[in-house]
């Protein structure tokens, strides 16, 4: 005879993340998105060939054009330790302040470009981790003041 067989059920386990973690791991992937994008570009018709002729987009390519792409590359990889690092005070105005000035620089990338759809994916999909970062620093957490209790050895001096 056989025995029924009882199955057990169990619920996966929910840690809470962090708010540092979210806001680390949302600037990770905004700063893939925002490098792929221009990666993939290279295969946009006529590209290569402006940039071998010296132009990207309506620039010169020169040092100063190469020096602030890689600074609007590198500000959201150094986000990525400054949301891990900084007091939570710094990280929460660092946070909006950079997403805040990162929404025209996103939106810039639209204009005049062709492949709308390509480029408009792109947009949406960085103004959308923009928005959760200025969610995720807008809403951090906040914890209610400690009252220092004292110890034993205080407690049994004063009642001495």
């Amino acid at each position: 005879m056989r025995t029924p067989q009882t199955t057990t059920t169990t619920t996966l386990d929910e840690q809470p993340i962090s708010v540092r973690v979210k806001l680390a791991a949302a600037w990770t992937s905004f700063m893939f998105l925002y490098a792929y994008v221009d990666i993939l570009n290279f295969f946009t018709p006529g590209v290569v060939d402006d940039i071998l002729a010296g132009k990207v987009f309506e620039f010169d390519l020169s040092q100063t054009f190469s020096t602030t792409a890689l600074t609007l590359v590198a500000v959201p990889i150094l986000m990525v330790v400054l949301s891990t690092t900084l007091p939570a005070p710094a990280g929460r105005i660092t946070n909006l302040v950079v997403a805040a000035l990162y929404v025209p620089v996103t939106a810039f990338n639209l204009l005049g470009e062709s492949w709308l759809y390509f480029y408009g994916l792109g947009v949406v999909l960085e103004l959308t981790l923009l928005a959760f970062i200025v969610r995720y620093a807008w809403t951090w957490p906040r914890t209610a003041p400690q009252v220092a209790r004292p110890d034993r050895e205080t407690m049994r001096a004063q009642q001495l």
